[in-house]
């Protein structure tokens, strides 16, 4: 496949934890496939973000490389434009979890590859307030890892540091209350985690949700309700081939086009691995709006 004008866009960080150039790499590769190939650093927070809002419009695709937080940062610049240009994302981070959704290789020279292939689909997008997420929104358990995790650790390690955290701050999970209205109906109750998925992996592991949640204008809600490894492990071993049903008592998952959610106080949300946003949120689906480049494995 072949683009008249592309947007690359590159965070600072991109590819640190590898120990590689990707710029090098991938612009080698993209080149020779695009008329004109604009490269842009992004060294600020909110700087992908303006830059996609104020410019997408203009190129036939933008490429992002960078990790999942680059990539959040992006397709919110991107998401409200009325005729949003296409999107590839090229892995330069420590879990690159949204890309592997997408079936993109974590190796960043064979997605470069991927994306001139021409293989797109045009999937769902989460809305959390006035923000979107592609990959999830999370609360407790899941921001109080991101809050624990070691910069240094985080570079030297990568996605292992993220284990690491995990364990530490499993051990100390403190119940929450919360209250829940989902697609009408209500709820309340304790839980140490709630996770509300559009992509399919956290940390680098396939979580058990269906192959098309994608595009199912679905989120999918996990509700963990008290912790501990038998959790994790039937969490991030379990892959359905129908709709998953937890055999563990203190999990909670199902299906909802939109969401409510309240907290006895506010608290701090996880998403898409950025720390930025609190309790009480309305969630909901954004169908089809960006279209994506996909991997081979998509």
């Amino acid at each position: 496949m072949e683009f008249n004008k592309a947007l690359l866009i590159h965070h600072q960080h991109a590819g640190k934890a590898n120990r590689v150039d990707p710029v090098g790499i991938v612009s080698g590769i993209l080149a020779p496939a695009v008329r004109e190939l604009v490269m842009v650093r992004t060294d600020e927070p909110g700087e992908g973000e303006r830059l996609c809002r104020e410019r997408g419009e203009q190129f036939d695709v933008v490429f992002i490389l960078g990790g999942d937080g680059t990539v959040h940062e992006c397709v919110n610049g991107l998401a409200d434009l009325k005729q949003p240009p296409l999107v590839g994302i090229l892995p330069g981070g420590t879990c690159n979890d949204f890309a592997r959704s997408l079936g993109i290789s974590p190796d960043v020279e064979t997605a470069a590859q991927e994306m001139l292939k021409g293989q797109q689909v045009s999937i769902d997008l989460g809305r959390a307030n006035d923000r979107v997420f592609t990959n999830f929104y999370g609360i407790g358990l899941i921001s109080d890892t991101s809050q624990n995790i070691n910069d240094q650790l985080k570079g030297a390690l990568g996605k292992i540091s993220y284990f690491i955290s995990t364990l530490q701050t499993i051990s100390h999970a403190e119940p929450f209350r919360y209250q829940l209205e989902a697609d009408g109906e209500k709820m309340q109750g304790e839980a140490v985690m709630i996770y509300i998925a559009n992509g399919r992996f956290l940390g680098t592991n396939a979580l058990p949700f269906a192959p098309n949640s994608l595009q199912d204008r679905k989120l999918d809600v996990l509700i963990i309700h008290d912790t501990g490894i038998p959790l994790l492990r039937e969490i991030l071993t379990h892959k359905p081939e129908g709709e998953w049903q937890p055999q563990h008592e203190s999990i909670s998952y199902f299906k909802a086009a939109s969401l409510k959610l309240e907290t006895a106080t506010p608290m701090l949300a996880d998403t898409d691995g950025e720390l930025y946003m609190k309790t009480p949120a309305e969630l909901s689906v954004s169908a089809g709006h960006l279209t994506f480049l996909t991997g081979d494995e998509y």
